[in-house]
């Protein structure tokens, strides 16, 4: 064979397996086999959860006020330890409307008692007969604030006062003790305090025999915080929860000679010089909001702990429903639902309600703003705690 032939022939043969190896190499190959590498796997991020579906709750709240011509607007607010979860407006109301809150004062009313007795620079204990707090005696010196805020101290409470009710009508010891619900300038709120001590209402009982809802044992355990730290009542409570929790319009007057001069303006709350602390609290959702986050958060307000753990859990401990006469489920501001277990529940005259659930880590507030004597004020009441609280319950536990 020529030559030149056998230098075509071998040229030809390197061309071949050049183009080969570079088809090979273009495939994956040289050394791992044949076959086509599978492209990159891309993993999708797992949708962000939704939350609960509130809608039902919403839903259930504008029929209510669909189906009542007594109050024209209702909103409500839920919270967790983080913060707000949900919140909803019915009717007239706005995210800003300020309500009187009656008795769900009462809770805000014990966290600044029971944070003014954890602040170690101040000597006060709830646990103490009010004698050692007050520079004078009288029938109801050696009962404690314990006792009183919850409604056992045998001072008789709204629901056993005889000026509420009696057939024997009401005595002249029971006019004494109705400077608790003036805003007349006449009645000053440490003077108040001192004839609530000193004049015993004719059906007393001994302390911790007997649960009676509310009255002038909320108004001493007020007026003694007072006396022991040497403040109003309002500069307590805006020192241990107004200032750290940042709230805008939280404060107590004395609004039942007049409920239905409060317009929801904060200038129109009478009686700021003597406050009711059972019941004389304004606020507004963002407020009470933040307060509620205190029970659930581990006793915080922003970065400031507020109420030590174990005092959160104190309110809570049932001291109503342990003693001999009208034995009620109550702790301390917290009425304890014993038909929903880990539901505490502070509703007021007015219609307003808060509630915290231990057991699922949520709470919630409820405005109304009708005070007249035409409204139903149990209705909302009602309704929340029977329907709505539920409702929310169910939202939340189908979200989990």
């Amino acid at each position: 064979m020529p030559e030149k032939f056998k230098h075509w022939i071998l040229m030809g043969i390197r061309g071949a397996l050049a183009g080969a190896l570079l088809a090979l190499a273009a495939c994956g190959g040289g050394g791992g086999g044949g076959s086509t590498s599978a492209p990159p796997v891309v993993v999708e991020p797992p949708p962000a959860p939704s939350g609960p579906d509130f809608s039902d709750v919403d839903a259930s709240f504008q029929a209510f006020i669909d189906g009542t011509a007594d109050f024209d607007g209702i909103s409500y607010v839920l919270v967790d330890a983080d913060g707000i979860i949900h919140q909803e407006v019915f009717g007239d109301h706005t995210e800003d409307t300020i309500v009187l809150l009656a008795s769900t004062s009462k809770v805000p009313a014990v966290m600044t008692l029971i944070a003014l007795q954890e602040d170690a620079n101040v000597e006060f204990s709830i646990s103490e007969p009010v004698s050692t707090y007050l520079p004078y005696d009288g029938p109801y010196a050696d009962r404690t604030v314990e006792q009183m805020v919850s409604n056992t101290s045998g001072i008789p409470g709204l629901r056993l006062l005889p000026a509420y009710g009696s057939p024997t009508g009401p005595t002249i010891e029971d006019f004494n003790h109705l400077c608790q619900y003036s805003a007349q300038p006449i009645f000053e709120f440490e003077a108040c305090g001192q004839t609530l001590v000193q004049n015993e209402l004719p059906t007393s009982q001994a302390a911790g025999s007997v649960y009676d809802y509310g009255g002038s044992q909320w108004q001493i355990a007020g007026v003694t915080a007072s006396t022991v730290a040497n403040a109003t009542w309002n500069q307590l409570v805006d020192q241990y929860l107004g200032t750290p929790c940042g709230l805008e319009v939280f404060t107590f007057g004395n609004p039942w000679e007049s409920p239905t001069s409060f317009t929801g303006s904060v200038d129109t709350l009478a009686g700021t010089a003597n406050p009711n602390i059972e019941g004389g609290a304004i606020t507004n959702m963002a407020d009470y909001a933040k307060l509620l986050q205190v029970h659930l958060n581990g006793g915080f307000c922003g970065d400031t702990q507020v109420l030590s753990v174990d005092a959160i859990a104190s309110m809570q401990v049932d001291r109503g429903g342990v003693v001999a006469t009208n034995a009620t489920p109550y702790g301390m501001g917290w009425w304890i639902r014993s038909d929903n277990p880990g539901v505490f529940t502070d509703p007021g005259a007015f219609g307003a309600v808060s509630f915290i659930d231990v057991n699922r880590g949520i709470g919630g507030y409820m405005a109304i703003d009708e005070y007249g004597d035409a409204a139903d004020s149990g209705a909302p009441p009602g309704f929340f705690i029977g329907q709505a609280i539920p409702a929310i319950q169910a939202a939340w536990d189908a979200s989990q």
